[in-house]
């Protein structure tokens, strides 16, 4: 039998949670059983006058937005003189599996908006969504414009699908059968495994992912090379039954978020076409999980001011592209045409990051600037323990 090596000790000794990863200085300042809520500290004399809330993917980990310093988006927002905040979604546990989407709305994203208002003083925040975080935001958004609240002055989703029509490749994992075997299984409370999920993505890129580690690894007895954005692909999140279950059925089998008033979430008949902040939206031309031309019908539902916004390569390292590095480009167009062929026609190529490009967009947007504060929290809102806290570290055996 061939030599076989681990594939997780090279990850494990280059990186760590807080030691070289996730390590852009902070404080919890909430937490319930669902969330941390972080708080970044200034790294500039003077503050933005309206606070940024990231909102990661619950599949993942906060940290793709955190990882080394030199690729930290959050460090990079926060060096701009954003107050920037991060929703740390708990890693799900057999007593966390009876939680809804909309238990990840409300007790999520709305109490996340609702904190980060209170400790910035500040009446709106400017907010970002990544992958299924940009979906549960804007899921949240909706919510609060049904109820007539106005709480986020401009909107930003990375890699995000609000319409489902073309899901891309993941599409070909669900069906009505396989839907309903899982809800069978876990609908009524149980666990989705981060395992589980991180396989099907896997597979997705097979030969990235799966194979080349076959051969390099198993086969030819190599040592991978240490990335940190490995290291956070392979730090998996588990989901809790119910809320996977309605995800899959009504984004990605029903595709009924697009549909005005067909899906009610926390109470709320929710009709995207109330959001009318506006947005920056981002899709990556080489994206496997969110293809680009279905990030782009976003363009279609939102009805605020919009800024559509293509990035070079794909769901990840398309959006973790430092504007210090000044790799890749990305496509700009002023023309918000129905068809994404013929936007991207009349788009034109800039060099570097798109990073640059949205903190000029995000200034229209900030308020005029105060001094910065001297301490994290307020309130009753203190902080808890440093960054990046409890929920991030906690890992499924």
């Amino acid at each position: 039998m061939g030599r076989r090596v681990r594939r997780d000790i090279p990850l494990e000794n280059n990186f760590g949670i807080g030691r070289n990863l996730a390590v852009t200085p902070g404080a919890v300042v909430f937490e319930n059983e669902l969330i941390q809520l972080i708080q970044y500290k200034p790294a500039t004399k003077s503050v933005r006058e309206r606070p940024l809330l990231i909102v990661p993917p619950s599949i993942n980990k906060f940290y793709v937005l955190d990882l080394s310093p030199e690729n930290s988006f959050v460090r990079y927002a926060v060096e701009r003189g954003n107050t920037a905040f991060m929703v740390s979604w708990r890693n799900i546990t057999a007593e966390l599996g009876h939680l809804t989407w909309d238990d990840y709305v409300r007790d999520g994203v709305i109490k996340a908006l609702e904190v980060s208002r209170s400790v910035a003083k500040a009446d709106k925040v400017n907010a970002l969504g990544f992958c299924v975080g940009g979906t549960l935001l804007a899921s949240a958004l909706a919510v609060l414009a049904a109820r007539g609240a106005d709480w986020a002055e401009s909107l930003t989703l990375l890699a995000t699908l609000l319409d489902y029509a073309d899901a891309g490749e993941i599409g070909l994992f669900v069906d009505e059968r396989s839907v309903a075997a899982k809800e069978a299984e876990i609908g009524s409370g149980g666990i989705m495994e981060g395992r589980n999920l991180a396989f099907v993505f896997s597979m997705l890129r097979a030969n990235d992912l799966v194979w080349s580690y076959v051969v390099n690894n198993y086969l030819k007895g190599k040592t991978p090379e240490a990335f940190d954005i490995l290291y956070w692909n392979a730090d998996s999140t588990n989901l809790p039954g119910p809320m996977y279950c309605s995800y899959v059925r009504n984004m990605y089998l029903e595709n009924r978020l697009r549909e005005p008033g067909a899906l009610k979430i926390c109470g709320q008949p929710v009709d995207l076409g109330r959001l009318r902040m506006p947005a920056y939206i981002l899709a990556t031309r080489e994206d496997h999980i969110v293809p680009w031309k279905s990030g782009y019908l976003a363009t279609r539902l939102l009805t605020g001011p919009k800024r559509f916004v293509l990035g070079a390569s794909g769901h990840i390292a398309g959006v973790v592209n430092p504007a210090s590095q000044n790799r890749r480009s990305f496509w700009t167009g002023e023309m918000l045409v129905d068809s994404p062929d013929a936007w991207f026609t009349g788009a034109h190529e800039v060099k570097g990051s798109w990073w640059s490009d949205w903190d000029a967009w995000l200034a229209r947007f900030a308020g005029g600037e105060m001094p910065a504060p001297r301490r994290l929290g307020r309130g009753k809102h203190r902080p808890i323990e440093a960054a990046p806290g409890r929920y991030v570290r906690f890992r499924v055996a």
